[in-house]
């Protein structure tokens, strides 16, 4: 067992989860990871072998048939997950949030429709906030619904669904001026639509299109598109929660359970990387004994092991803050800011650590390379946790002179 990130208070049960995800990522993700990666191969077998261990239902309630665990058990288990693989990880992350947003603000036959198979893993969820001209100024959103009878009609353009050729239920963020006088705040005229499709590409329903897969430098194997709506027909009972104007505070909700998630990523991969790099100083040898004899190694081994730690500590605090009720975007953004920074250190210098090997892609250290820049900007920049940050403090410190 290794000695780093360990995290003290956990259950029998939780143990017990965490050692099985543990196994699973030791003996399926990690020996096929790297081939599939260089392929851009979706990894179906490990997602059916997440399915068949319930992990598509692991913060689902037990009255729907989930395993009604807590954001900090699903955030260590995605950190195990992330360690084998990041992009396995990514396929989870979004069904979690759309099912966590149901769960949360769903109607109660939304609930009942969705979240027994959520749980079982034979609707696949994803969601969509970000447009082509917005990155992550949600705000901004142009793409509109407007009500016609029973139905609204859904036109726009989105932009970087992780999972949106795969998935079967997507959560979409509109613009819906329906009841919201001109001149209301942005964020008040929003919707979220449970918009259900067929997995694939190109037309998967009237009106729905999903282009193809973006190429992408890293994250590979997860399906990242657009999502083109023309004319889109969705019944009025598709509405998030029954009430138009309220998806922001919805959508928001959820990226705090997902910046939660992209920490403990983070977490995984740099816990990896450390390992690659601490086994790698060992077996190398120059003038005359290991690398990791030499003091520079050692000095890298050591803030290497203190960001993986350092990282560990504030994801947990975040998951345990929000699994306490209470509200936890401070926390989530300084986990998801360091953690995802640690991330791309502690990879840079084990990288370093491998030398001419490192940018070989024979070994494992050169796929975190490409992977680790994705945490940086998924979930929100590092520049916009930092305004997160930076509000929430003056808050807390409001000035009383």
């Amino acid at each position: 067992m290794a000695r780093l990130a360990q995290t003290a208070g956990l259950t029998d049960v939780q143990q017990e989860i965490l050692s099985t995800v543990r196994d699973f990522v030791d003996k399926e993700i990690i020996p096929v990871a790297t081939e599939l990666e260089h392929r851009d191969e979706y990894p179906q077998q490990i997602v059916d072998g997440l399915k068949e261990l319930g992990l598509f239902g692991l913060m689902i309630p037990e009255e729907y048939g989930g395993l009604g665990e807590s954001l900090l058990t699903y955030a260590l288990c995605v950190e195990e997950i992330a360690r084998g693989w990041m992009s396995v990880s990514g396929i989870i992350n979004t069904h979690f949030i759309v099912a966590y947003m149901l769960k949360q603000h769903g109607t109660q036959e939304q609930k009942d429709h969705f979240l027994p198979r959520m749980a079982a893993g034979d609707i696949r969820g994803a969601f969509s906030m970000s447009e082509p001209g917005l990155g992550s100024d949600v705000s901004a959103i142009t793409s509109k619904a407007v009500r016609d009878g029973d139905e609204y009609v859904l036109n726009g353009q989105k932009m970087w669904l992780t999972n949106g050729g795969t998935s079967s239920l997507v959560a979409v963020l509109v613009r819906s001026d329906e009841g919201h006088p001109e001149g209301t705040a942005p964020h008040k005229s929003m919707t979220t639509f449970l918009v259900e499709k067929e997995p694939g590409f190109g037309e998967v329903r009237p009106g729905l299109t999903i282009p193809g897969k973006i190429d992408k430098m890293g994250y590979k194997g997860v399906d990242t598109t657009e999502l083109i709506m023309d004319g889109l027909r969705v019944p009025a009972d598709r509405v998030l929660g029954g009430v138009t104007g309220r998806g922001f505070y919805q959508m928001m909700d959820g990226v705090e359970v997902g910046r939660v998630n992209v920490a403990a990523r983070g977490c995984g991969v740099a816990q990896r990387a450390f390992e690659l790099g601490v086994q790698y100083a060992q077996q190398r040898h120059t003038f005359g004994k290991p690398i990791a004899q030499h003091q520079a190694i050692q000095f890298k081994l050591a803030e290497m092991a203190t960001k993986v730690e350092a990282a560990h500590a504030m994801m947990v605090n975040a998951a345990r803050k929000k699994d306490s009720g209470e509200r936890n975007d401070l926390e989530a953004g300084m986990a998801k800011y360091l953690a995802s920074e640690y991330c791309k250190e502690v990879v840079e210098d084990a990288f370093r650590i491998h030398g001419g090997y490192g940018f070989s892609k024979e070994y494992e250290i050169e796929r975190l390379y490409r992977e680790a820049p994705m945490l940086l900007i998924g979930e929100g920049t590092a520049e916009i946790q930092k305004m997160i940050i930076g509000r929430r403090l003056l808050e807390e410190y409001r000035f009383q002179g």
